[in-house]
């Protein structure tokens, strides 16, 4: 354990549903077409495409590591 008294299993555990909720977000987005302006500039939908895999994957992985740890 480290001074937050967390350990890998419950860090992996929390990173991963935050990318979980992260990853639908992102698909809810995709799918029903909503527009997202940051800055000013319009954010195009294949980012949220993109963002669905990459954050997804990261959280099937954090999953995979809370098991193995």
């Amino acid at each position: 354990m480290n001074k937050i008294g967390m350990n890998k299993k419950s860090y992996y555990k929390i990173v991963s549903v935050i990318f979980a909720i992260i990853t639908a977000l992102h698909l809810l987005r995709a799918v029903n077409g909503w527009e997202a302006t940051l800055a000013g500039v319009s954010v195009p939908l294949w980012i949220s495409w993109a963002a669905v895999l990459i954050a997804g994957y990261l959280s099937v992985r954090g999953w995979q590591f809370a098991k193995k740890n």
